[in-house]
């Protein structure tokens, strides 16, 4: 039996270079979703289980802590929190009921909607905050030692910090 080995250029199997392209996009995007997945994952047991909190949740929450006067319109936590409009209230309806946050109409503009963080909104995340921190640095490490996903964590530890 005769083995043969053949070399096919890109061109001859019908990929050129922009076809390369798309495929170095999407390897690019799988690679990403699967550094998200991972790291979500560890977040999401960790805040659960120690905190009873989602990851949604805590962006919520953190994303109101960083704001002056704690409270944004819906529709900025909405952004914060990458849900669509009803989703984002929701998941508001919910932390209002567990006390997390409150909805404050606005003075200027009656259909606008503030939302802020409560005492105890503010407390929950203090207390989940170093769980988040170091479940992110140990989801990061474990990243770094995979060869694929390596690259992306050395990107994000060159992103320059905010002031």
């Amino acid at each position: 039996m005769v083995a043969w080995a053949f070399q096919v250029t890109p061109e001859e199997a019908g990929m050129g270079i922009a076809d390369d392209a798309v495929e170095i996009r999407a390897q690019g995007w799988r690679t990403l979703a699967a550094l998200h997945g991972l790291i979500e994952t560890s977040l999401e047991r960790a805040l659960q289980a120690g905190h009873e909190l989602s990851v949604v949740e805590y962006t919520v929450l953190d994303a109101l802590s960083r704001q002056d006067g704690w409270h944004m319109r819906m529709s900025q936590l909405a952004r914060a929190a990458a849900l669509s409009g009803s989703a984002t209230t929701r998941l508001v309806t919910r932390l209002e009921q567990r006390g997390l946050l409150t909805r404050i109409l606005c003075a200027d503009d009656r259909r606008g909607i503030y939302t802020e963080l409560t005492p105890a909104g503010s407390d929950l995340l203090a207390r989940a905050r170093p769980t988040h921190d170091r479940v992110l640095a140990d989801a990061l490490a474990q990243a770094e030692a995979t060869p694929e996903l390596a690259p992306l964590v050395d990107a994000l530890h060159r992103l320059p910090t905010a002031r």
